[in-house]
């Protein structure tokens, strides 16, 4: 038996809150296959997704298939105080002796950004991250990210992130996050 050729990439496209929702149960596959994370993870993360597009700067671009299936999505917004990951990220910040007020000053919070496995390898995450910030708002951009050599790693290094923060802890997940960030704009590929 072969394996079934990777979806290729038709398009890539800013999505609207609407045009998302009535998408998020493919996205939400994605981030949950992307991840590896369980099943049910899709059911707990919808709500927050959805309150996500609620956020001032919200933007989202998504990838598309030839048979217009989903194959890559990323999003953010900006990040402000009272927000659960903005919080997070300042506690650790603060407890490690880091810049807290220089970095969460201004800055667009890339919240998702996910490639279906058998589409990754080619490019397609950087162009998602570039499109999505292109047209971002704020001074400069952070994302969490777990550690470990990932493809994801490799890519916020190219295109410049550094690290804001390392081996943290997020409320609920037992595994180590990176906090990455860098200015904006992107410099061009």
């Amino acid at each position: 038996m072969t394996a079934a050729p990777s979806p290729r990439c038709d398009r890539i496209t800013e999505l609207t809150t609407e045009q998302l929702r009535a998408r998020l149960p493919e996205a939400l596959q994605i981030y949950v296959t992307a991840m590896n994370y369980p099943p049910t993870t899709a059911q707990q993360r919808a709500p927050m997704w959805s309150a996500h597009m609620l956020r001032a700067g919200w933007r989202c671009i998504g990838a598309f298939s030839d048979h217009d299936e989903l194959i890559g999505i990323g999003y953010g917004y900006l990040g402000a105080p009272g927000q659960w990951w903005h919080e997070q990220v300042r506690r650790g910040l603060l407890s490690s002796g880091g810049d807290a007020d220089s970095w969460l000053d201004d800055y667009f919070e890339l919240t998702e950004l996910h490639v279906h496995p058998g589409s990754q390898g080619g490019g397609l995450g950087e162009e998602i991250l570039r499109r999505l910030l292109s047209g971002a708002q704020g001074g400069k951009v952070l994302l969490s990210t777990p550690e470990g050599p990932t493809r994801a790693w490799k890519l916020y290094r190219r295109v410049g992130f550094a690290d804001v923060l390392r081996n943290y802890r997020f409320t609920g997940d037992p595994r180590p996050f990176a906090v990455l960030g860098r200015s904006l704009p992107l410099e061009p590929s």
